[in-house]
């Protein structure tokens, strides 16, 4: 079999089949991130549950390693959800996407394929006509983010969590 360097990367929109890729990334983006594995033996039923109900409203983008021949390995993911703002008189409305979940997985990372994931969302704001993309960077993320063309937005977000004091 030849190496990952010399597999093909792949980007595209994930479906509904693609749960079970999607699961196994979220659990090792949380497993790279805390340095061990992590025992919950009820998260991939959590989260097939939570992409039922949020399929009709996001997009999944799944990078995958591979070829026809071999088979795909997904590496790569990231999503959008279309916002559509209320209708005003006299205002168009335009639709707005919020970009999350970005997750490669650390051995592709320098392999080209978080740009490939941007590239795909950003070129579907385009077809989609999205007014703006919006995302909240981690630490490690914000330069990549503003290397891509996004810039701060402003202080305006204000939050509130009712369960606490």
């Amino acid at each position: 079999m030849p190496d990952s360097a010399s597999r093909e990367i792949f980007v595209r929109v994930a479906d509904e089949r693609d749960v079970d890729g999607l699961a196994r990334l979220r659990r090792a983006w949380a497993e790279e991130r805390s340095g061990r594995p992590v025992d919950d033996a009820g998260f991939e039923a959590a989260f097939a549950q939570w992409a039922r109900v949020e399929q009709p409203r996001r997009t999944f983008w799944l990078a995958e390693i591979g070829s026809d021949r071999a088979g795909w390995t997904p590496i790569g993911s990231i999503n959008v959800v279309e916002i559509v703002p209320m209708p005003r008189p006299g205002v168009r409305a335009a639709r707005i996407g919020q970009v999350g979940n970005a997750f490669v997985l650390g051995s592709f990372s320098d392999r080209g394929v978080p740009r490939a994931l941007l590239e795909a969302v950003i070129a579907h704001a385009r077809e989609r006509r999205y007014r703006r993309l919006i995302l909240a960077p981690t630490a490690r993320s914000t330069t990549f983010y503003r290397n891509a063309g996004f810039h701060p937005a402003g202080d305006t977000l204000l939050v509130l969590e009712p369960d606490h004091d």
